[in-house]
C-alpha cells in the first residue's frame, strides 16, 4: 500500500428529498471537477421547517481526495 496525501474540500449539498440525497448532490457536483475523491465525512446537518414539517435539507460534508 502506498502512502497518500489527502486534501479536503468542504461542501454543502441541499435537497427537498432527504439527507442522503443532499450528500449525493454535493458529491455528484464535486465529481464534475475534482479527481481522485476517496472519502467523505458529514460535518453538519440542517433543515428548513415550514408549517411544522421539514421541507428542505442541507448537509455539509468534507470530501477527501488524493493529490497527484
Amino acid at each position: 500500500m502506498s502512502n497518500h496525501v489527502y486534501k479536503t474540500l468542504e461542501l454543502t449539498g441541499s435537497s427537498t428529498t432527504g439527507i442522503e440525497d443532499a450528500v449525493n448532490t454535493a458529491i455528484a457536483k464535486a465529481h464534475e471537477t475534482v479527481r481522485n475523491m476517496q472519502w467523505f465525512e458529514v460535518v453538519e446537518t440542517r433543515g428548513h421547517i415550514q408549517d411544522g414539517k421539514v421541507v428542505h435539507w442541507q448537509v455539509t460534508i468534507k470530501i477527501g481526495f488524493t493529490l497527484e
